[in-house]
């Protein structure tokens, strides 16, 4: 939770930065989606080099984990 990633849409080369968090603190006008949300469940588990693929609407939509740039448990933070 509260991870921050960077991605890179493989289809239009576009690079995305998201933050994950729960679903009541979402808003995507600041980059925060719920982990519950498509994209939140689609990255989990994931590491940097990573290519993700799964079915929405329009397609197959391929995002690659760029970067990392933040990770509570990673940084020994694990109040929420």
């Amino acid at each position: 939770m509260n991870s921050k990633v960077y991605l890179r849409d493989m289809d239009t080369g576009k690079d995305e930065f998201y933050q994950l968090v729960y679903p009541e603190d979402a808003d995507i006008e600041q980059n925060k989606i719920s982990i519950l949300a498509p994209i939140g469940t689609a990255i989990l588990g994931y590491k940097v080099g990573d290519v993700i693929e799964w079915k929405v609407p329009a397609g197959v939509r391929r995002l690659k984990i760029k970067k990392i740039l933040y990770q509570p448990e990673a940084a020994k933070e694990y109040h929420l």
